[in-house]
């Protein structure tokens, strides 16, 4: 492995709740590709050669399977995320199955991570543009205090089938302020709304106007991120453990504002216009699947 190429870390150990079973590994098209499959596509073509896959290790032979027709140039390992690890003094509630969430699939994974990486959701569509945008990041930019996130514009990240959860961002001269994650996001004429809302919030509170720039977890990072929220997560179960033992999930774009407020780091905003496809909910397939027809039909993609 080439030292401080760029990573491409791929959160894919989710369990899909709402989707109804493991949606990372749902074809999205008729030779059975799934939606890693096309994400790996425009890596590839931006530049990134290391991947990193975070799964859950009874599907490690069902990934592998969906991978055959990946260059072989491009190098495909896999991290394991696990129940099982959590720091010492911490023990697992009896019927605890749910991951423990995104940042600590990053824990896991830590010592597979010597240089920049980026990282994506194995069941959203980012688009070609967004890897170029950060892999050219990456390569330039990026360094322990210096990341990145890819924004998108809340309008062009919703689904008609059901609620999804999103992180809005506030930004400032490029930079990212501040990210607060927003549960049941809905669409609505203009923009969206979210129903998380605290029971005194307006009606103009709740409301996302159309261009709000919101985060679909995908990030850019210099290689020590996933060693600073390994020493967060005991701090992080000490304070949820206890008050929801079954579904407390220590999540990425939660922890990634808490080290911004603290001024650790700064985080550019890479702006995409293009629109998001992703399977949320199971109503959601049949959309995807029609515009990656599309797309193959215009050439966009070659298998």
């Amino acid at each position: 492995m080439e030292k401080n190429k760029p990573i491409l870390v791929i959160l894919a150990a989710g369990m899909g709740s709402r989707f109804g079973g493991m949606k990372q590994i749902a074809p999205v098209d008729d030779e059975g590709n799934i939606i890693i499959n096309y994400s790996l596509y425009d890596a590839y073509c931006a530049g990134f050669r290391e991947v990193v896959c975070i799964i859950n290790p009874q599907y490690e032979a069902e990934f592998e399977a969906r991978f055959k027709n990946v260059p072989s140039d491009m190098n495909i390992r896999y991290a394991h995320q696990l129940l099982t690890d959590i720091p010492e003094g911490f023990e697992i509630p009896p019927d605890r199955v749910k991951p423990w969430g995104t940042a600590h699939a990053l824990v896991c994974a830590k010592d597979m991570i010597n240089a920049p990486f980026a990282v994506i959701n194995a069941d959203d569509f980012y688009g070609a543009n967004a890897y170029k945008l950060l892999y050219d990041f990456l390569k330039n930019e990026a360094a322990d205090t210096r990341h990145a996130m890819v924004a998108y514009r809340v309008e062009n990240t919703l689904s008609e089938n059901g609620t999804v959860s999103r992180g809005v961002c506030t930004e400032k001269d490029g930079m990212l302020v501040k990210i607060v994650e927003r549960l049941a996001v809905k669409p609505a004429p203009g923009g969206a709304v979210f129903e998380d809302a605290l029971p005194a919030d307006t009606a103009e509170e709740r409301f996302l106007p159309n261009g709000t720039p919101v985060s679909m977890n995908m990030w850019g990072f210099g290689q020590t991120l996933p060693h600073e929220l390994a020493s967060g997560f005991p701090i992080f179960l000490n304070e949820n453990l206890e008050k929801n033992p079954l579904k407390c999930e220590f999540l990425l774009p939660m922890e990634v504002g808490k080290l911004l407020d603290k001024g650790r780091f700064t985080v550019k905003v890479l702006t995409s216009a293009d629109k998001w496809y992703g399977v949320t909910n199971a109503e959601d397939m049949p959309a995807v699947r029609a515009a990656i027809r599309e797309m193959k039909q215009k050439g966009e993609y070659l298998w």
